[in-house]
């Protein structure tokens, strides 16, 4: 994590505040409940990627793309897509897949000063687990995300989300799915 930033530790108040927000927003997601997650967890001025990743050597970095993405989303993206769900147009998540967030790992900084402390820095390590009509086999995607939160009118909403696949080849049919 950033030099720049204090790490927050699992004993505070702010870092259970944080993890709660997470396991609401998993509720959420796993619920169906998208719109609602969207309203209220989800700030307008999001920025939203899942960048493509590939395998290359160490010395190259980790291989993401810093301009190539599987999704690249605003606020108003993610709106369209809840939007589409909620419709019987909906035909890649109809009916939907059966999803379960899991979270863990959770790490929590904040700004060291005045500026930009209003911004929470949460890197955690997500399991995606679906499955999708009658099949047999589950859906797994690994990832790392790096979210930034903000309080906006007394509540934390997502600013920025960055999941970093562990898959170079994403194995699943769509990606109508939220991370």
């Amino acid at each position: 994590m950033d030099s720049t930033l204090s790490r927050v530790t699992a004993d505070t108040a702010l870092y259970a505040e944080v993890l709660d927000w997470i396991h609401t927003e998993a509720e959420l997601l796993d619920d169906l409940r998208e719109r609602e997650w969207l309203e209220n967890m989800v700030s307008r001025d999001v920025h939203y990627a899942v960048p493509l990743r590939q395998t290359v050597e160490r010395s190259r970095g980790r291989g993401f793309s810093p301009d190539t993405y599987h999704l690249l989303e605003t606020y108003g993206s993610l709106s369209s897509r809840v939007a589409r769900n909620e419709t019987q147009y909906a035909w890649a998540e109809d009916p939907p897949s059966r999803i379960r967030h899991f979270v863990t790992n959770v790490r929590v900084e904040q700004a060291a000063d005045a500026e930009g402390a209003d911004v929470l820095h949460v890197k955690n390590n997500l399991l995606l687990y679906r499955t999708r009509q009658d099949q047999s086999v589950p859906q797994l995607l690994a990832a790392e995300r790096h979210d930034q939160l903000r309080r906006e009118d007394g509540q934390l909403k997502l600013l920025r989300r960055e999941v970093l696949l562990d898959l170079t080849v994403i194995r699943t049919h769509n990606l109508a799915i939220f991370f």
